[in-house]
Parts: structure tokens; C-alpha cells; sequence
């Protein structure tokens, strides 16, 4: 059993998902045998269905890797649409260019390399959503830095927010993830109560945060 969903139930799931293909079925591939993490395919999928329903083209993601997501949402987002993303890991913005550039999305796609914490006050986009999945212990740190980017009516997604269930369940904490767990259950305590925002938390992959900007405002903890 995961500590998110009971196994029987994931693997239901997965077996509903349609099949990847091209060169998202070579980069699931290439992820499973290097283990590098990217989202898993029912958020994947879920990703999908709220960019498709909220006619999302403009995207700012947080966590670029092979660049995996990227692709997924653009494929999603369908003519016309940007991603900027950001990624501090030299070689996997290496292989995430090359992926990008083999997917047919070099003019959609921007890669910013760099500390996302620097990079976002550099950015001065109005974005449909912003994804997040980087350093789980400064979700709070993006959140402030990205809000005012966020237009209103936007979705901010957040990924492994349940962090392999430690931030629900006190048996399943590892020590040396205390201050990831405490800062996200901090993190999702804010998100949950922010006037400014409405969110929900969902039990797939690592757990998913979904906030809809309602208004703007100034982002403190």
C-alpha cells in the first residue's frame, strides 16, 4: 500500500489512464530507469483536464527537470500557448532542451535556469496558472513570489503537497523530513484559510493542492 491510496485503488486508476505515447512514453521510460521523479499520470492527467477546462495558454511552472510536465501541458494547452519554467539543475536543463526541442516546442517552451526563489523576481508575466513542484520546503516561499503574477481567476497547482503522507500521518514521519513536513502543513494551512484564494487538496500521486485566485492580494506568513 502507498501511503497516499491503498495500492488496489491506484492501480484502478492507472489502468483508466490512457496510454502515453511519442516522446512522453520515451520520457516516462527514460525517468523510471535514471529514477528521475516527475508527476505521475493520474496528475498528469488531472493537470490536463484543468488546463482543457479553463482554456489555460500562458503557464508558469516551478520544477522544469526533463521536462516532462512541460511537454504534458503544452500538448494540454494546445496552439498558441507559453510556458515559462524554471530549473536550477544544469544537466537536466540539458535533457529537458533536447526534449523540448524533439516535442516541436522551442517557441512555446522558455527554460529560465536559476534559483526559482531569484528567478520569480524577474518575472513580471501575468500567468492562467502556475505548477509547482521544486523544493517542497519553500512552497510558502513561491507562493509569495508568485501570487502577485497569478491572474485573478487563475489555478495555483501544487504537487507531493501530502509528501508520501507524512504531512497527514505523525507514524509515518521520518526525522530528518521534519521541517519539510512542518513547513507544508504550514504552507497548506495557509492556502486552505487565505481569503484570497479557495483550494482543495487531492489524495493522487503525492497529493495535489488546487487554489482559484479570487482576488488580489499581498501573500505574508
Amino acid at each position: 500500500m502507498s501511503n497516499i491510496n491503498y495500492d488496489y485503488v491506484q492501480n484502478y486508476i492507472n489502468q483508466l489512464l490512457p496510454k502515453s505515447d511519442g516522446i512522453l512514453a520515451e520520457l516516462e521510460k527514460y525517468a523510471e530507469k535514471n529514477h528521475v521523479p516527475i508527476i505521475t499520470k493520474d496528475v498528469a492527467s488531472l493537470l490536463s483536464i484543468l488546463i482543457k477546462s479553463t482554456h489555460t495558454k500562458n503557464i508558469l511552472e516551478i520544477g522544469t527537470a526533463i521536462g516532462y510536465s512541460s511537454i504534458f501541458m503544452g500538448n494540454a494547452a494546445g496552439v498558441n500557448f507559453k510556458i515559462t519554467t524554471i530549473e536550477k539543475n544544469k544537466e537536466m536543463i540539458e535533457i529537458a532542451s533536447k526534449n523540448i526541442s524533439k516535442a516541436g516546442y522551442d517557441n512555446n517552451i522558455t527554460i529560465i535556469e536559476g534559483d526559482a526563489l531569484k528567478a520569480l523576481q524577474s518575472i513580471d508575466d501575468k500567468f492562467d496558472m502556475i505548477f509547482i513542484d521544486a523544493a517542497k520546503g519553500q512552497y510558502m516561499d513561491f507562493l509569495k513570489l508568485s501570487f502577485g503574477k497569478l491572474k485573478v481567476g487563475g489555478l495555483f497547482v501544487c504537487d507531493n503537497v501530502l509528501f508520501r503522507g507524512m504531512v497527514a500521518e505523525k507514524s509515518l514521519l521520518v526525522r530528518r523530513k521534519i521541517t519539510i513536513v512542518k513547513r507544508l502543513k504550514k504552507f497548506l494551512s495557509y492556502i486552505s484559510e487565505h481569503e484570497a484564494m479557495e483550494t482543495v487538496v487531492i489524495p493522487i500521486g503525492d497529493g495535489v493542492s488546487i487554489s482559484i485566485k479570487k482576488k488580489e492580494a499581498i501573500i505574508n506568513d
